[in-house]
C-alpha cells in the first residue's frame, strides 16, 4: 500500500465520524434553537466528531473490522450523550 492509498484509507475511515458529528450537531441546534443559542455550532460539532472518532477506533479495535453495526450504534450514542453535555448539562461553559 502507497502513501496514497494509507491517505484515502484513513480518510474514508474518520468521513463517518466526522459527517455524523457535523449532521448531529446541526440538528440539534436548528431542533432546540431557543435552548442553544448561546452554544457555538463549531465547539459543538468538533466535540460530537471527537467522540465518533474514538468509539470508531475502539470498534475497530475491539471488533477487528471498521463498519460493524455495532460500533455504528456506539457511535450514535457516543455523539447523543456528547451533544447533551456540551449542549445542555454544562451551561456555565457556554458564557
Amino acid at each position: 500500500m502507497g502513501p496514497l492509498d494509507a491517505l484515502w484509507h484513513l480518510a474514508n475511515l474518520f468521513a463517518v465520524p466526522v459527517l455524523m458529528g457535523a449532521l448531529a450537531a446541526a440538528l440539534a441546534k436548528g431542533l432546540w434553537r431557543h435552548e442553544l443559542a448561546g452554544v457555538a455550532y463549531a465547539p459543538l460539532a468538533g466535540w460530537a466528531t471527537a467522540a465518533n472518532a474514538a468509539v470508531e477506533v475502539a470498534g475497530l479495535v475491539i471488533l477487528g473490522r471498521d463498519g460493524r453495526i455495532a460500533t455504528y450504534a456506539a457511535m450514535v450514542l457516543a455523539c447523543a450523550v456528547t451533544l447533551w453535555w456540551r449542549g445542555f448539562a454544562r451551561p456555565s461553559s457556554r458564557r
